[in-house]
C-alpha cells in the first residue's frame, strides 16, 4: 500500500501548493475509519481507497477529488457520518463522498426498468459535480485490476457491467485510456478464450516478423528530423479486446487485420500537425475513407487530433494520431482536463471543455422521456463516434456516426425534423436512411403538411430525434384514439337507448378519476377501458338488469344448482351445438360440440354432460371475438363502428394489432344474442367496401386446463 508520503509526493508533482495537511487527515480518518475491514484478498481493505486516489493523481486532479477517494467508502462501510466528513474536512468533499456514496448503491446491470431509472440518477449526479463519476470510475478501474479476488458469479457481474457502463462512459467523458483498460479487463474476464488466443497469435507475429514499433517509430522520425519538426512519437500494440472488436465487426480473421498497431505524433504546434501529416502521406500511401480531423471538428467532450491510417513498413497498416501537448493532455484526460492541475494553479488549457456545458449537451431533451428511452438514448450518446455535416449556410453541425438526413433536420429543429419531406446531400437528392459521412452538406426539403412516420424510428439514431418522433406519434394517436372513443361511446349509448352528452362524460371522467371528457374518451379508444364501463358507472341499474340477463341465459341440462362459463377457446353461441365438462370447484364449462380441445377428455367420460340451448330469443350479452382489416382513412372507423351498432352488436373490447400506411388489423370483442346474429354481423360487415378481411376468432391457447 502507498504510504501518506508517497501520495503527497504523487501530488506535489503536478501541484506543489498541495494541502499536504488535509491529504494527511484524510488519510489518517480513513485508514482509522476502515480499520479491521479486509478485500476479498486478504489485504487491509484501506490499500483500496489509497489505490484510487493514486489513479486520481495520474489525471493531476485536485485536492478536494484526492481526499474524496481516500473517503468514498467512509460513509457507506464504516460508521462515519456525513456530518462528521463536513465538520473536518467541509460540505464541498461531503457532498462528493455522499455523490460517489449514492452512485455506488445504484444498481445500473438489475432488470431493464431500474436500471433505466438509476440511470437517470446517475446522470443527475455527474450533472451535479462531474467529480463524483471520475472517483466511481478510477474506483472501479481498480475494482477491475483486483477483480481475481472475487466469486466467479460476481466477476462476470461486475465485468458485463464494466463493458456495458463504466467503459463507454469513460470513452464518452475523453479518458480512452481507461475505457481501453476497463474494456480489456472486463474481457479477460467475459472471455478469455479469445483473449488468450489473441495474445497467442500476437506473440506468433512478433516472433515471425520482429517487433515492428521500434522499427516504424524511427522510420517517422527520421521523416519529420528531415523536415525539421520537433515532436515525439510514440508505438504500440492495440490492447486484445479492441483487435477483437474490429475482427468481429469487420468479420476477419487475425491474420486479415492489418491495423492492429498505433503511432502517436505530439507537435509543438497546431500548424506541425498538419505539416506532420503531409510528411506521413507523402512518405506512406494513405488508406482511403481512414482520415478524420478532429481538429476542425473537435468531438464535444474536448478531443483534438487528426487520425489517419496508411500502409507502412512491409506493406502493414498503422493507425497513426497527431496532436499538440494540450491537445494530448485533453486526450488523455477528457472532461477531467477541466480539473487538472499544473505548478499548484488549475491548467488552463485553451482545448478542454466545460463540465456543466458537456453534460448539458449529453442530457439535452432527456428530462421530457420516461426512464426507458432515457436509458435508449444515453447508451445511444456514450458509444458514438461522430461526423460532422455541413448545412447549406456552412454551419457544422455534429451528429453521432450512423446518422441521416432525419437526424441531420432534428438536430436544427424539432420543427425542421418533423416537416422534412426529403434531402438533399451534396446537391444529390437522397433517401432519408442515407447514411451521411464527415463533410458532406445536407440540405433538408420540408413541407408544412407532413407529420412524423412511426418507420422514422428506425432510420434515426439520435436521442433528439427519437425523442421528438415519439413525442408528435403520441400526440397523434392520442387523437385518434380520442376520435374512435367518442364513435365507441355513441354506439355503447345507443344501443343501451341513452344519448350521450357531454355532461354525462364530464361526470364519468370525474366519477372514474379522470382529468377530463379527452382522457376518458383516450382510455377508451385504446381499450384500457369500456364504454360499457362508462355507462355502468353513470347508471348502475343497467349493471344489475346485466345481471340479471345473466341469470336467465338458459343452457338445457343443468342441474338446478349447477352453474355454467362458456369455454374461451371456443366462446359458443345459442344455436351452436355444445357439450358441457365438469370442473371440481368451477361448475360446468360449455364447449362448441367440434372444439378440439374436447379430445383432452375422451377418457374421462364421467365428466361430460350433455347440453344444448334453450329455445327463444336470446340477449346480446354472449363475448365474441372479431377480427379486422379495414382500409386506413378517416370516418372508416368510425362508420364500421356504427355499423356494428346497427346491427344491434354492442362492442366491449377493441385492439389494435398491426398499423400500416394504408390498412389497420384491428380485433374487436362485440357482445351478441346467438349464431344467427353473428351471421348477420359478420354479412353486414363483408359487404362493407372499407373491410378488406372478417373473420370470427376462436383461441385454442385459452382453454381451462
Amino acid at each position: 500500500m502507498i504510504d501518506v508520503e508517497d501520495l503527497i509526493a504523487l501530488i506535489r508533482n503536478y501541484n506543489p501548493r498541495t494541502n499536504a495537511g488535509m491529504i494527511r487527515n484524510a488519510y489518517e480518518y480513513g485508514r482509522r475509519m476502515h480499520e479491521g475491514q479486509f478485500r476479498h484478498s486478504g489485504e487491509p481493505y484501506f490499500t483500496h481507497p489509497v489505490a484510487v486516489a493514486a489513479i486520481l493523481t495520474e489525471m493531476r486532479l485536485d485536492d478536494a477529488t484526492i481526499v474524496t477517494a481516500l473517503l468514498h467508502d467512509t460513509i457507506e462501510d464504516t460508521r462515519s457520518t456525513w456530518a462528521e466528513v463536513a465538520e473536518i474536512f467541509g460540505r464541498e468533499i461531503a457532498d462528493l463522498v455522499d455523490g460517489v456514496t449514492k452512485l455506488t448503491n445504484l444498481q445500473l446491470s438489475g432488470a431493464h426498468s431500474k436500471q433505466a431509472e438509476n440511470f437517470r440518477k446517475l446522470f443527475m449526479a455527474m450533472s451535479r459535480d462531474l467529480r463524483v463519476i471520475l472517483v466511481k470510475l478510477a474506483d472501479r478501474l481498480h475494482n477491475m485490476r483486483t477483480i481475481k479476488s472475487m466469486r466467479p458469479e460476481k466477476q462476470s457481474q461486475k465485468a458485463r457491467e464494466t463493458m456495458d457502463i463504466y467503459a463507454p462512459l469513460a470513452g464518452r467523458m475523453g479518458m480512452q485510456w481507461m475505457r481501453e483498460e476497463l474494456e480489456d479487463l472486463a474481457f479477460k474476464v467475459i472471455n478469455p478464450e479469445a483473449r488468450n488466443s489473441i495474445i497467442r497469435r500476437f506473440v506468433s507475429l512478433q516472433r515471425e516478423s520482429g517487433d515492428v514499433i521500434p522499427k516504424i517509430t524511427a522510420d517517422i522520425r527520421a521523416e519529420l528530423e528531415r523536415e525539421a519538426i520537433e515532436a515525439d512519437v510514440y508505438g504500440r500494440a492495440k490492447r486484445p479486446f479492441s483487435i477483437w472488436r474490429k475482427m468481429q465487426e469487420k468479420q476477419l480473421s487475425f491474420s486479415r487485420l492489418s491495423d492492429i498497431y498505433g503511432f502517436r505524433i505530439i507537435t509543438r504546434t497546431e500548424p506541425d500537425c498538419y505539416r506532420t501529416l503531409g510528411v506521413i502521406h507523402h512518405r506512406w500511401r494513405a488508406v482511403p475513407g481512414r482520415f478524420k480531423d478532429y481538429i476542425s471538428q473537435p468531438k464535444a467532450n474536448g478531443y483534438r487530433s487528426i487520425h489517419t491510417t496508411v500502409s507502412g513498413r512491409d506493406g502493414k497498416r498503422v493507425e497513426v494520431q497527431i496532436r499538440t501537448r494540450q491537445m494530448h493532455e485533453v486526450a488523455e484526460a477528457g472532461v477531467a482536463a477541466h480539473w487538472a492541475y499544473r505548478d499548484g494553479v488549475r491548467t488552463a488549457n485553451p482545448f478542454a471543455v466545460d463540465p456543466g456545458e458537456w453534460i448539458a449537451s449529453l442530457t439535452e431533451r432527456f428530462g421530457e422521456e420516461d426512464h426507458d428511452e432515457f436509458l435508449e438514448h444515453v447508451k445511444l450518446e456514450m458509444y458514438s463516434d461522430q461526423v460532422f455535416c455541413f448545412t447549406p449556410k456552412g454551419d457544422v453541425i455534429p451528429l453521432p456516426k450512423g446518422a441521416t438526413p432525419l437526424d441531420f433536420a432534428y438536430a436544427i429543429h424539432t420543427r425542421l425534423g418533423s416537416s422534412c419531406v426529403g434531402a438533399k446531400v451534396d446537391g444529390i437528392r437522397v433517401p432519408l436512411w442515407t447514411r451521411l459521412k464527415n463533410g458532406q452538406s445536407v440540405d433538408i426539403i420540408a413541407a408544412s403538411g407532413q407529420r412524423p412516420q412511426a418507420t422514422w424510428l428506425d432510420i434515426v439514431v439520435t436521442g433528439r430525434a427519437k425523442a421528438a418522433i415519439r413525442r408528435s406519434l403520441r400526440q397523434e394517436d392520442r387523437t385518434r384514439f380520442i376520435r374512435l372513443g367518442s364513435e365507441l361511446v355513441r354506439v355503447a349509448f345507443e344501443h343501451m337507448g341513452r344519448k350521450v352528452s357531454d355532461k354525462a362524460l364530464r361526470t364519468a371522467a370525474k366519477t372514474m378519476a379522470l382529468p377530463d371528457t379527452d382522457e376518458l374518451l383516450a382510455r377508451i379508444g385504446s381499450a384500457e377501458i369500456s364504454a360499457h364501463d362508462v355507462l355502468t358507472t353513470l347508471y348502475p341499474e343497467l349493471a344489475e338488469k346485466r345481471s340479471e340477463i345473466d341469470a336467465k341465459r338458459a343452457v338445457a341440462g343443468l342441474e338446478a344448482d349447477q352453474e355454467f362459463t362458456r369455454a374461451p377457446c371456443c366462446n359458443p353461441l345459442p344455436g351452436e351445438r355444445i357439450v358441457g365438462i365438469t370442473y371440481r370447484g368451477k361448475g360446468v364449462v360449455i364447449h362448441a360440440i367440434d372444439c378440439p380441445v374436447l379430445a383432452e377428455f375422451e377418457d374421462s367420460p364421467d365428466r361430460w354432460v350433455d347440453l344444448h340451448w334453450r329455445e327463444g330469443q336470446h340477449p346480446a350479452a354472449y363475448s365474441t371475438m372479431l377480427s379486422l382489416t379495414i382500409r386506413h382513412d378517416a370516418g372508416v372507423l368510425g362508420r364500421i363502428c356504427t355499423l356494428i351498432g346497427a346491427q344491434g352488436a354492442n362492442i366491449s373490447d377493441l385492439e389494435f394489432l398491426d398499423r400500416k400506411p394504408d390498412f389497420y388489423r384491428l380485433r374487436i370483442e362485440v357482445e351478441l344474442r346467438d349464431r344467427e346474429h353473428l351471421h348477420t354481423l359478420l354479412t353486414a360487415l363483408e359487404t362493407e367496401s372499407d373491410v378488406a378481411q372478417v373473420s370470427r376468432i376462436r383461441d385454442p391457447s385459452a382453454h381451462i386446463s
